[in-house]
């Protein structure tokens, strides 16, 4: 693509980073085969194609975002599909981010709109104030029915509909510390990432991962001071309050790896992980924390990456249980995660199946299904209908937005992935996992 930036707009870095990108699209258009947007809603606008015209023309310009460009990049899930089609090698993550920032930036949103948005900052990246707001969440439920016919209030009316109807209480697992690995052989020593929602929502995620590493012998460090990875705010254009987030957790490995090093940084939200793995890229810029970054971006692995890289014993038990697997876009086209988990999987006993159509998300995408509750919400359905005619008994994943999102309508329980793999090599039975097709191991 020609681009026609000036060299005083070219002196700005980021600038010179998105012209760099703008030049390898040829407008095939293959993208557009494989956008969950264009495919649903049919218009050029809402393609990765079309975003990259606006994006081009806006910042060429050097104009102030309008209302056209909010609406047609608000409605990017940041699935990155687009990505792995690509035969240019279009960093259209990179890119995108960048427009997400000059919004912030450039354009006042409406009013409900940016008190929305400037809770969901205020909550969700923080542990004590998303649990504290749950509680509150069932003081709202009687007025989902008026929130949704509001246009301005189907945010809240989403974030009511999201929210469980039980918290479960902080894990201690999730307090700074180490836990020991099992065993005479110390097979690595690992950080893992509490992370924010995900610690509410499913705290037994992290306790599961945590149990199942010591046993495998490998030590896992909760260390003091991370928290939030920043990708909720970062795709909401807050670049400032993401990169105060990557700092801190830079700082927090940088000193674990300092006090005994760490073979790796255990992610197990595959939406985390995808930021973390491009902390080297978002601090770059950064001289005091540019080389940390990138070394804590080399350092960080989903659990099924670290998991497949181990000589795992035989399972204790293989479930013969028939698992459809769902891919997070996050992980498939984030982070190019796809075979691990389905071997992981097999290797431990399990029956697993791929659904329909397992490149188009699910609708979650972080604050997507509340910012967009309509497009979600038809995403969802899809990714469901597709879920249940694989005829699976649970549905395995490894992202804690799809898990909400998919449990929200499928009739099959959903669980994270690392689940299934503790129960086949000792752990409890996840809820909601049948064992009728029971194997004992040899």
């Amino acid at each position: 693509m020609q681009t026609n930036f000036s060299l005083a707009q070219l002196a700005d870095p980021h600038v010179a980073e998105s012209e760099k990108i703008l030049r390898k699209c040829v407008h095939c258009g293959f993208c557009t085969a494989t956008c969950p947007t264009y495919v649903t809603l049919g218009n050029e606008l809402d393609s990765p194609r079309g975003r990259i015209y606006l994006i081009k023309d806006m910042l060429e310009n050097g104009r102030p975002a309008d209302k056209e460009i909010v609406t047609h990049i608000d409605r990017c899930l940041s699935c990155l599909a687009c990505m792995t089609t690509c035969p240019s090698g279009v960093n259209y993550m990179h890119l995108v981010d960048h427009a997400r920032a000059h919004i912030q930036e450039t354009y006042k949103r409406p009013l409900l709109d940016r008190l929305t948005r400037a809770i969901l900052a205020f909550v969700l990246p923080y542990p004590n104030r998303f649990r504290a707001a749950l509680k509150l969440a069932g003081l709202g439920r009687p007025f989902i029915g008026l929130f949704e016919k509001l246009p301005a209030l189907k945010p809240v009316a989403a974030m009511l509909k999201l929210a469980p109807s039980s918290i479960s209480p902080a894990s201690p697992k999730a307090s700074p510390g180490t836990h020991v690995g099992q065993g005479t052989k110390k097979r690595g020593r690992v950080a893992i990432l509490t992370g924010c929602a995900q610690s509410v929502l499913d705290p037994a995620i992290n306790d599961t991962t945590i149990s199942l590493l010591t046993r495998l012998g490998v030590e896992v460090v909760v260390p003091e001071g991370e928290g939030c990875c920043g990708a909720l705010v970062h795709h909401m254009g807050r670049e400032d309050q993401a990169l105060a987030s990557a700092r801190r957790n830079v700082d927090a490995w940088t000193r674990a790896i300092e006090q005994g090093g760490l073979d790796a940084i255990i992610i197990t939200a595959s939406g985390c992980g995808t930021t973390i793995k491009d902390y080297g890229f978002m601090l770059r810029l950064d001289p005091a924390y540019a080389e940390k970054a990138a070394r804590v971006s080399s350092l960080a692995k989903d659990i099924t990456e670290y998991l497949a890289a181990l000589d795992l014993p035989e399972p204790v038990r293989k479930p013969g249980t028939v698992v459809a697997y769902h891919s997070a876009c996050s992980m498939q086209h984030g982070q190019k995660i796809t075979r691990q988990p389905k071997e992981l999987l097999a290797k431990a006993g399990f029956i697993v199946r791929e659904p329909r159509e397992g490149h188009l998300c699910c609708g979650s995408a972080g604050t997507y299904n509340i910012l967009q509750p309509d497009i979600s919400a038809k995403l969802r359905d899809r990714k469901v209908k597709n879920i249940e005619a694989t005829g699976a008994e649970i549905v395995a994943t490894g992202n804690i937005g799809c898990i909400t999102q998919i449990a929200s309508a499928a009739k099959l329980p959903v669980v994270h992935t690392i689940k299934l793999l503790d129960w086949a090599y000792g752990g409890p039975k996840p809820e909601g996992v049948s064992e009728s097709g029971l194997i004992a191991a040899e």
